[in-house]
């Protein structure tokens, strides 16, 4: 019964993980006009936002070609 909930849990973090990765990806993709790339651009500050989704930005650059970036470009 514990392990059920605490999988329930975990299930739903991960999720909201993923949709709030999502929406910050949607959010902060931009188009460099020098090689017409798209980069999802992460703030300088605080730098903490880009380690959290650092996972997630790996494995949706694999999967979809799209770049990232700390600051402006």
């Amino acid at each position: 019964m514990i392990l059920r909930r605490l999988a329930r849990w975990a299930g739903v973090l991960v999720a909201i993980y993923v949709v709030a990765y999502i929406v910050f990806r949607v959010v902060y993709t931009q188009v460099w006009n020098k090689d017409k790339q798209a980069y999802v651009i992460f703030p300088e500050r605080p730098i903490l936002i880009f380690y959290a989704f650092r996972p997630l930005t790996y494995l949706g650059g694999a999967m979809t070609g799209m770049r990232f970036h700390i600051g402006p470009q």
